[in-house]
């Protein structure tokens, strides 16, 4: 499915992430795949990547995506490896402590760090793949988590994936006249080294076993890798603008357990 395809990866930390799975699964189906890890994650990624069965299609750089001086390394690489970039999966997002504990006793400086970080990138990786991409067009996928509704935790996060899902409208449409689709994936609550951060995240997964529509397994991120691959590939090439929900059908209940007092 993605024979031939230069694809992006980036917020590979441990093996557990959701980035390593796409990574994997892409590279199952054909890809060659740069990995893309955040500095201070470089020794775990590399143990992480050193494991992949198609070790030979695969490489390994540091991205700070907040730093425009890295953004602007990534390109100089993608430029002399490959020439070009089919998609790229963005995979970053990051709130201060006090954006996860709290919305109002919350410093401006902490919820620019989680905007920049969680959003503002996500424009960054167009801008890339606008530069970057073939004649044929590309594809960008983010990471999403349900903001249509106002969780009892997730606190700053919330709203910025609601910018998130804002942008990536508005990223379809300005990179549509490339041929360059951009969509997300909503996915349910999983266990990752991100997730760990979240106060109460354990209020999340009771949600999702009270009300899922299908079965919910935490532990399992190959449901997500699978419809991030679909998105990437060309069986998604009149899809863009959009939320696909991998989140065994929560997003339809019209409730959802509030957080004891």
């Amino acid at each position: 499915m993605l024979n031939d395809k230069r694809i992006l990866v980036s917020g590979i930390a441990t093996d557990e992430s959701i980035a390593t799975a796409v990574a994997k699964r892409a590279l199952s189906l054909g890809a060659e795949v740069l990995v893309a890890a955040y500095p201070r994650d470089m020794a775990t990624a590399e143990e992480t990547v050193g494991n992949f069965p198609e070790s030979s299609r695969v490489s390994l750089v540091a991205l700070d995506a907040t730093s425009e001086n890295d953004l602007r390394r990534l390109e100089t690489e993608i430029r002399d490896r490959w020439g070009y970039l089919d998609g790229a999966l963005h995979a970053i997002a990051f709130a201060p402590q006090t954006a996860l504990d709290s919305i109002m006793e919350v410093p401006a400086s902490d919820v620019e760090i989680a905007i920049r970080t969680s959003v503002w990138t996500y424009a960054a990786f167009g801008r890339l793949l606008y530069r970057l991409a073939p004649s044929h067009g590309a594809s960008l996928v983010g990471l999403d988590f349900d903001s249509a509704k106002t969780w009892p935790v997730y606190n700053w996060m919330g709203p910025c994936k609601a910018a998130l899902r804002s942008l990536n409208g508005y990223l379809a449409r300005d990179l549509g006249e490339k041929r360059i689709r951009a969509n997300l994936v909503a996915a349910g609550p999983i266990h990752t080294r991100a997730s760990s951060g979240i106060p109460s995240f354990d209020v999340l997964l009771e949600t999702w076993n009270c009300q899922s529509v299908l079965s919910w397994d935490p532990n399992d991120t190959s449901a997500v890798a699978d419809s991030v691959c679909f998105l990437l590939s060309d069986l998604a090439r009149s899809i863009t603008g959009d939320v696909l929900h991998v989140d065994s059908g929560v997003h339809t209940m019209a409730t959802y357990l509030r957080q004891p007092q």
